[in-house]
């Protein structure tokens, strides 16, 4: 197909995810290639991966080690089930998974995206108090902002309402506790906000434990939520009221998982030992859909007998352990190991914060929030009185698209503009793509 050909055959067929199709009509883009962290249209124009392909991509595009894993797989074979039967490379990445999550954590369970890990971790927590006798059992805590995927399991576990209110019906029904939101809190005391939320959450685990399976989060920071960071010590006081009530935690790393928050992952922040951890995203350096749900001796226990208990765990997908995707995640592991890729993470966060601050100038540039290289911009409409822009005037969307035709891609949330970019960004590259969203922002706002 040429060009035109192309264009006209993604409207007629293609249903794009999280796209209103009018605004890709109005507005279409076909990636055709990329190098390094740069991906390039199938007209030739380039632009710089602002949002590591939505939080994936971890090494840039086309990484020499990653390619010749699969191909030297595809020799071998490339895929055969796990139900039932295991492969090497899922031993191997198994075995290398335990050896990098907190030390509790021993069992590994395969599926193919964040959601399915998350749906996963909240059938393997349900079941398992019911499989110990535990019968009462069977309710959720979640944060308010959370977001974990996008099945009915991980939107019922979930708080975004934009996304999750049409599908109330069926959905079940969790217990909502409130995430320490600092920029909008009447108060200025990142302590009394973490207390305050802490305190609610007691509460909630004093009234409902006997009934409460799990509390799930997004550790350190929230990701399609808002990129909310929490305050410091919140996490490790959910890990103390989790134990003190006798309730699973259930660590969501898909996004913040694999260095993005300067550590290999979000927990250890505040040395916090989740019952059961998931991830996904940068798990194969951004090339193919392989996630897992860790989980601890314990847990797995509970599941293990003889066929007739009906402990057995009844879950699996028909990719679940899949060879390419385990190969490559096992060289983008190596490749963490040899070029210290959390190190650089966290000193190239620190240029990112440097660089970002230029943009707290700019008056329409609310709050800038960060950890690691996971970062939101918010936008306002007023910055004195945090007034946010109406939402009809889709401000953040605008600016996105402006940072497009300026050679950028990063899409927002909301009024919040992303900027997650590959580990793999040089100093020069990080500059650049914080001048583009600098010169974006200036241009949209200035008309609203």
């Amino acid at each position: 197909m040429n060009e035109q050909q192309l264009l006209h055959s993604s409207k007629k067929h293609l249903w794009l995810p999280f796209t209103q199709m009018s605004d890709y009509e109005r507005d279409p883009l076909i990636i055709e290639s990329g190098e390094g962290i740069v991906l390039k249209d199938i007209y030739g124009k380039e632009y710089l991966d602002g949002y590591s392909s939505l939080w994936l991509n971890v090494h840039g595009h086309r990484k020499q080690e990653i390619n010749e894993a699969i191909r030297d797989q595809l020799n071998k074979i490339a895929h055969s089930t796990l139900l039932g039967a295991a492969n090497v490379p899922a031993v191997q990445l198994a075995e290398r998974l335990v050896e990098i999550t907190p030390s509790g954590l021993q069992r590994v369970f395969y599926s193919d995206s964040g959601a399915t890990a998350v749906e996963i971790a909240v059938k393997m927590a349900y079941q398992y108090w019911q499989n110990i006798g535990e019968t009462k059992k069977k309710k959720f805590v979640t944060l308010t902002n959370n977001y974990h995927g996008d099945t009915v399991g991980a939107i019922s576990i979930g708080d975004i309402d934009l996304y999750h209110r049409v599908y109330g019906a069926l959905m079940f029904q969790s217990i909502k506790s409130p995430f320490p939101l600092i920029y909008r809190h009447s108060s200025n005391d990142e302590a009394f906000i973490r207390d305050e939320a802490l305190a609610k959450l007691k509460e909630i685990f004093a009234n409902h434990h006997e009934e409460i399976a799990a509390i799930t989060l997004e550790p350190i920071i929230q990701g399609a939520g808002g990129m909310n960071v929490m305050p410091k010590g919140y996490l490790k006081g959910v890990e103390k009221l989790c134990r003190e009530f006798n309730i699973l935690l259930i660590a969501d790393e898909v996004a913040t998982g694999f260095g993005r928050t300067g550590k290999m992952f979000a927990v250890e922040h505040e040395n916090v030992q989740p019952d059961i951890m998931t991830m996904a995203k940068g798990i194969t350096g951004g090339y193919l859909p392989i996630a897992a749900t860790v989980t601890t001796e314990k847990i797995y226990e509970a599941f293990y007998g003889e066929y007739e208990e009906f402990k057995t765990f009844f879950h699996g997908h028909s990719y679940t352990g899949n060879q390419l995707g385990c190969a490559a995640a096992l060289a983008n592991l190596e490749i963490y190991e040899k070029e210290n890729v959390v190190g650089k993470v966290r000193e190239k966060a620190l240029l990112v914060e440097e660089e970002l601050g230029k943009l707290k100038e700019l008056s329409h540039v609310g709050n800038i929030r960060q950890a690691g290289l996971m970062c939101g911009i918010e936008l306002v409409k007023n910055k004195e009185t945090k007034e946010s822009f109406p939402w009809q005037e889709r401000v953040g969307y605008k600016a996105t698209l402006k940072m497009r035709e300026l050679g950028m891609l990063t899409r927002p949330l909301g009024d919040v503009v992303v900027f997650m970019p590959p580990f793999a960004s040089e100093a020069g590259q990080l500059k650049e793509m914080v001048n583009i969203m600098k010169e974006a922002i200036l241009q949209v706002t200035e008309n609203n």
